[in-house]
């Protein structure tokens, strides 16, 4: 409760500093929609030790927040419950750590009512990090979601004999890339009914309720180079998932 409660008051002050509120723009532009971000990889923040270094803001912004702010108001999320997802229509979650009893019921419940999420899980990690393995601020290497998976009648499977080697697999748009990927099985019942695979299992997409999910077994697509060079082809692939994920 007090970390949730600390990333509350430290949210307000960032976007006081701004000087602007989530969904709402600068100047005489339209707002910008607001768009839910939650997970175990550094997207938004960096990964800068301290709140001091991140407001420091010398260095450049990670791609994937750079690219996400041309169409949206990305807001920090600590957690997913009730209260904080109420005020949200889209969602990423990108490699995002186990989810409490509380978090998976409220997560479920918030698409059910018209919320749209897309979900990278990664069933193992090869996105570069800085800290080194046992790092509490390291991303989640092995992505743990079989709860809220199996409500909606997906599992998530790894074969851990495949190499480690990067190749593209295509998809509807195009094509993403892939290392040490997942992929996606539909467990027999009502709910597997509602998704359907793409892209050889890579990619699952759940409608559920009045909004639907779009899940891709893997967080390649959100990798870069040490220096935070990326291809064209990475931005593309990943800027059209977004487009297929969200209704605007």
């Amino acid at each position: 409760m007090r970390q949730r409660l600390r990333s509350k008051i430290l949210l307000v002050a960032m976007l006081a500093l701004a000087g602007c509120q989530p969904g709402e723009a600068n100047g005489d532009d339209a707002p910008l929609p607001a768009l839910g971000l939650f997970g175990t990889i550094s997207i938004y923040w960096g990964e800068e030790s301290d709140v001091a270094d991140f407001l420091d803001d010398t260095g450049e912004p990670d791609w994937v927040r750079a690219s996400l702010e041309e169409s949206f108001e990305l807001v920090p999320l600590d957690a997913l419950e009730d209260d904080m997802l109420a005020a949200m229509r889209f969602l990423i979650l990108a490699q995002p750590r186990p989810l409490a009893p509380s978090e998976n019921v409220a997560l479920d419940r918030w698409v059910r009512a018209g919320g749209q999420a897309l979900i990278f899980a990664d069933p193992m990690l090869t996105r570069h990090s800085s800290f080194p393995i046992g790092d509490r601020r390291r991303p989640q290497d092995v992505v743990l979601l079989s709860p809220i998976l199996a409500r909606w009648g997906l599992e998530l499977r790894f074969d851990d004999e495949q190499p480690d080697t990067e190749h593209w697999v295509t998809h509807a748009r195009g094509s993403i890339p892939t290392r040490l990927a997942g992929e996606f099985a539909l467990l027999p019942g009502e709910g597997a009914a509602a998704c359907r695979l793409s892209a050889a299992g890579l990619v699952a997409r759940c409608d559920i309720g009045e909004g639907h999910v779009t899940l891709v077994a893997d967080a390649a697509v959100l990798d870069g180079d040490e220096a935070g060079f990326v291809s064209s082809d990475r931005r593309d692939s990943f800027v059209g998932l977004v487009d297929e994920s969200f209704t605007r």
